[in-house]
């Protein structure tokens, strides 16, 4: 818990109504944004991303899997945090289990969508090898590292740019099975399907403080904070999913004001995202290319 002074909390809240936070931002600002690719090479996809002094990786694996039967024709995708306790003091015990949970259902939440996979964020259809038999599962593991606020837009876009990192072996499934048979699968070490994250949303947090509200909230402005919404939103506009988080309760037209905020504030996050993760991508095949 931020331990800030009666004055230091008029600041704050004082530079917000005012549009000048105390770094020098306006409220619809966020701080610089930086992200690396192929950072744990025995992943099948791989990214950190630092916003600010916040600091996440996420890594993504992906291995072979069966169906749930209710959704024959989909893939699985799991999502867990793991909060480190030197990121934080507060992530020590159970502070940091707490957060862990919290973070992880989030995600869910604003990346796959309802339990049909509807709405989902990450396309599901896609991991499908055989209809009932055979999928993939993604296994995508986020890690706080060092924490300024922020962290669900930080881990969305450390697990978008992960997954735009991600390399799917090409699979070949024998021709002679039966149908009532576990059909053979042959799995390439070459050859790699690149997973499609264009539909992939970013996730926008709005943080209500006072009368206003603000993105890419730092520590000590959440500590102010009444309540936070936060909306996923991929590159055509579209919602794929939405929280909320705080005691205060909210206005529905304030909360269609927010997310109109959030579709025009995820249109620059979702540019800067790409272009960085595409400077990250050349940054890698140039190494590969030295080594």
């Amino acid at each position: 818990m931020v331990g800030l002074s009666l004055g230091e909390q008029n600041f704050i809240k004082g530079g917000i109504a005012q549009d000048l936070r105390t770094d020098g931002r306006k409220r619809l600002t966020y701080r610089p944004i930086s992200v690396e690719t192929g950072v744990i090479p025995q992943a099948s996809g791989s990214a950190r991303v630092k916003l600010g002094a916040t600091d996440v990786i996420a890594s993504v694996k992906a291995e072979l899997g069966k169906p749930n039967p209710s959704h024959p024709d989909k893939g699985k995708v799991y999502i867990y945090v793991d909060c480190s306790p030197t990121a934080e003091p507060t992530f020590e015990g159970r502070g940091g289990e707490e957060l862990s949970l919290e973070l992880s259902s989030a995600l869910q939440r604003c990346l796959l969508g309802g339990k049909s996979g509807e709405g989902a964020g990450i396309d599901l259809s896609s991991l499908s090898i055989v209809k009932g038999k055979v999928c993939w599962d993604l296994y995508i593991d986020g890690l706080v590292v060092s924490s300024d606020g922020n962290l669900l837009d930080a881990l969305g876009a450390a697990i978008k740019a992960a997954l735009s990192n991600t390399a799917i072996p090409k699979v070949q499934v024998a021709a002679n099975a039966s149908s009532d048979e576990q059909p053979e699968v042959d799995v390439s070490d070459e050859e790699f399907l690149q997973f499609d994250t264009t539909g992939v949303p970013v996730i926008i947090t709005l943080t209500k403080v006072g009368r206003h509200y603000i993105v890419d909230a730092t520590t000590e402005e959440e500590s102010q904070m009444s309540s936070a919404i936060s909306v996923s939103i991929n590159r055509q506009g579209r919602i794929c999913g939405l929280t909320k988080r705080g005691g205060a309760g909210l206005d529905p037209s304030v909360i269609l004001d927010m997310i109109s905020v959030a579709k025009h504030v995820s249109e620059q996050l979702i540019n800067k995202l790409d272009s960085e993760i595409a400077a990250a991508e050349a940054r890698d095949e140039e190494d590969e290319m030295d080594s």
